[in-house]
């Protein structure tokens, strides 16, 4: 199952991610999940939101690049380990990952990775034969 993510492309200023996020809330988009990315002069912004659609017209209508993107929500156990166990069979398999970035629901409980992949499709086939849980956008929306 793949997810839509919308990459934000923003000058490396002061204010710059507060006006995308205040401009989404004004337009009734709800950020589930966000990551930053930066260089000297502009940074990225990755997000997973209710409303992909409504979400790039209201930031292209503010003069935002925006990309819409797809990538993976993985579910893998919150514990030590967890995370290399999981990229060890991508690495075994030749799935190479373009980025990924996480967070955790409940400590102690499941962590969910969002994943860019080069291949996407096999890497979706790599994931499910190991057993992955992987997460639809409406899955990762109501955790």
């Amino acid at each position: 199952m793949k997810l839509r993510q919308i990459s934000v492309f923003v000058e490396n200023r002061t204010g710059r991610v507060a006006e995308v996020t205040r401009l989404l809330g004004k337009g009734g988009i709800n950020i589930r999940v966000v990551s930053l990315a930066d260089t000297h002069d502009f940074g990225i912004i990755r997000l997973i939101v209710n409303d992909v659609d409504k979400a790039l017209q209201i930031l292209r209508d503010n003069q935002f690049t925006a990309l819409d993107t797809e990538v993976v929500a993985v579910e893998i156990p919150d514990e030590p380990g967890g995370l290399a166990k999981i990229l060890e069979y991508l690495g075994h398999n030749n799935v190479n990952i373009e980025y990924l970035y996480g967070f955790v629901e409940r400590p102690g409980e499941q962590a969910i990775l969002i994943f860019r992949f080069e291949e996407l499709d096999h890497a979706v086939r790599v994931l499910t034969e190991q057993g992955a849980k992987i997460l639809s956008g409406k899955q990762l929306y109501e955790l």
